[in-house]
């Protein structure tokens, strides 16, 4: 699932090179047109593939993976225009890696120790049934 997030993300990136291909091109130009219809494109790929991710990974590893991109735009911006991959980008490239990594194994680290049956959000149902935690108190006139 996460070799499938970052080809994603990858393809994300691509809408942003397609879009400086278009804002390159003059506005009735065939090429405009194509690189914005490219944009498109891309985008919803995009929008279908993290619908899907989202429903099998959870929302905070997803996101937290999404800083990738910034790589993906040094890269595609050094392949595709040419622009220098100075020693700062290069930096803050590794820092974004080394993020995302220590993330993931933080969120693989809390999977293996949650157990069956315990969610993320608690329902308290000792609670609804006597009157607390569904706004009785503040009815009552208790509250601070």
């Amino acid at each position: 699932m996460l070799l499938g997030l970052h080809v994603l993300l990858g393809i994300y990136a691509l809408s942003d090179v397609c879009s400086k291909y278009a804002a390159g091109a003059g506005f009735p130009d065939f090429t405009f047109f194509l690189f914005y219809g490219l944009m498109l494109m891309f985008l919803g790929i995009y929008a279908l593939g993290w619908q899907q991710i989202i429903k099998r990974m959870s929302l905070s590893s997803a996101f937290a993976n999404r800083a990738i991109t910034i790589v993906w735009g040094i890269f595609w911006g050094a392949v595709l225009f040419g622009e220098a991959v100075t020693p700062g980008k290069l930096v803050g490239a590794a820092v974004i890696m080394v993020g995302i990594v220590l993330f993931a194994r933080a969120d693989a680290s809390n999977d293996e120790n949650d157990q069956p049956g315990i969610t993320d959000a608690p329902s308290l149902p000792h609670a609804e049934e006597h009157g607390e935690g569904d706004g009785s108190r503040e009815k009552s006139g208790d509250a601070a």
